[in-house]
């Protein structure tokens, strides 16, 4: 929630925001060829908004060393501060979309996150299970993408699987002015979907290479069309980035239509690519919205 764990919503309109802070596991995920890869949405998200010109921190837990050596392509674009932990949260990852597969190879633990600096956009990026209590701290806009509250395994090396969240990480849904998530993963986030639109939220319902719906707080529903990437082969992150682009084009004031579509255009440039490095910056985003834009036009929900 906005301004501070007690306090009421804060709807964007108010300049643009200049800080950002992503709080989750980043970690290592293993591909199916064996690469090691710096992941999360913490990382994806944080990387994100520092491409569109804010000061971008992540808050998370780990090895230090692993994951400053993981991230130093990026160190001159984020701060990183690191929780200690005996291991980092590292995944095995195969497949693509809604047809992906993780099995959880280590965890590195709850995120000790009760108070956080100061930032204008607070983004809660849970992977793994890492976030529960909600914190306090002051932000001007408060958005979570609820993954790693609806997933669970059954021990080291187990296959990550949806599950309901637990009934304290429903206070994180309450909390936030925004939540993005995959048509996948909305089944078992149902009920904090509700609580969030219920206390005001927005909330992103994102499908791949489908339409986005938009469910908004009176109750109102928008699709809004993506931007089509052909031959796209890597897609890790670009929920990520779309999430952190809705958050900082929300804050900064613009309609959720026009922020998806910014948001859109960012998944879009990061799927032309591969790993964190293909995150786009503000420019070539615009131009991407601009020419999605174009050929977009609101819808309801079931029209062609």
């Amino acid at each position: 929630m906005s301004q501070a764990a007690t306090t009421g919503h804060h709807r964007g309109g108010c300049g643009a925001a200049t800080s950002y802070l992503a709080v989750g596991h980043v970690t290592v995920d293993v591909m199916a060829d064996g690469e090691r890869r710096p992941g999360g949405t913490a990382l994806y998200s944080a990387l994100q908004a520092a491409r569109l010109g804010l000061e971008a921190t992540i808050h998370t837990r780990g090895v230090e060393r692993e994951l400053r050596k993981l991230l130093s392509p990026y160190a001159d674009e984020l701060r990183l501060v690191v929780e200690p932990a005996a291991e980092t949260t590292t995944f095995h990852t195969e497949g693509f979309g809604e047809e992906r597969r993780q099995r959880l190879l280590a965890w590195a633990g709850p995120i000790a996150a009760e108070r956080l600096p100061g930032a204008g956009i607070l983004h809660l990026a849970p992977v793994a299970a890492e976030l529960l209590a909600a914190p306090s701290g002051e932000w001007g806009f408060v958005g979570l993408t609820p993954q790693g509250l609806a997933r669970g395994w059954s021990g080291p090396g187990a296959e990550v699987v949806p599950r309901a969240p637990a009934a304290e990480a429903l206070e994180l849904f309450v909390r936030s002015d925004a939540l993005v998530l995959s048509r996948s993963e909305r089944p078992a986030t149902a009920e904090g979907v509700e609580l969030a639109r219920g206390h005001g939220a927005l909330v992103a319902v994102t499908a791949g290479p489908a339409r986005t719906l938009l469910l908004e707080p009176g109750g109102g529903e928008t699709e809004v069309s993506p931007a089509a990437v052909p031959g796209a082969v890597d897609d890790l992150g670009a929920g990520d980035v779309f999430a952190a682009t809705l958050f900082v084009e929300l804050a900064g004031g613009a309609t959720p239509r026009q922020a998806a579509i910014m948001a859109g255009a960012a998944a879009a440039v990061r799927l032309a690519g591969t790993g964190p490095g293909a995150i786009g910056r503000r420019a070539e985003i615009e131009a991407q919205a601009t020419s999605a834009e174009s050929s977009s036009s609101p819808s309801s929900p079931g029209a062609s």
